[in-house]
């Protein structure tokens, strides 16, 4: 293996999912912060959801917020639907796994919130099940994707769709975007104070 080649070709492939990602996605990334932050000005919450690396990135993102991004400041309500073992076993289990995210939102999810579905292919049956329910129930159901946007497009609104067919690639804008979002928030809720330019 040449390992050389393959480290230079796996920035190449970055560098142009970030170029592409920055000129296809400006819209719906500020569609979404204002979702957010509407809904938080509302007394509402953010609910972050996903399977394997999207559920890493739904609890890496919610802990931004409930805890600190880039410096103290007062907490920001959000969490992830993939962390309590109970109850994702208790769901897995007793209704079955295309449950596990729509069960909680029924249970905590409240019109006005939002709720943000993560899947790499937009295919995943749990995730789309829980925008389903979120959409029926009043909250605003939302999306990151990658490839064609799968089944979420139509069913999550503000969707961000990263123009990349490789997973690793759609990851890694997934988790760029969503800390964009964060630090978005901070300074939309008068948290933090923009950056000079």
């Amino acid at each position: 293996m040449d390992l050389a080649r393959f480290f230079a070709s796996e920035f190449d492939q970055h560098e142009a999912v970030v170029a592409a990602t920055r000129g296809a996605l400006a819209g719906p990334f500020a569609r979404l912060v204002d979702a957010c932050v509407d809904s938080l000005k509302g007394g509402g919450k953010i609910l972050f959801f996903g399977n394997g690396g999207s559920a890493g990135d739904a609890q890496h993102l919610a802990t931004e917020l409930a805890a600190r991004y880039v410096t103290d400041r007062a907490a920001i309500a959000a969490m992830a639907l993939t962390t309590d073992s109970s109850m994702l076993t208790a769901i897995g289990n007793d209704m079955g796994f295309d449950f596990l995210f729509s069960r909680q939102i029924e249970a905590i999810g409240r019109p006005g919130d939002v709720a943000i579905g993560i899947s790499t292919s937009g295919k995943s049956p749990n995730v789309l099940k829980a925008l389903e329910q979120a959409r029926s129930m009043g909250l605003v159901a939302a999306g990151l994707t990658g490839r064609d946007g799968g089944a979420m497009r139509g069913l999550a609104d503000p969707l961000l769709i990263v123009p990349s067919t490789i997973t690793a690639r759609i990851q890694e804008m997934h988790i760029t975007l969503g800390q964009m979002l964060c630090g978005a928030i901070e300074i939309e809720l008068g948290l933090v104070a923009e950056p000079a330019p």
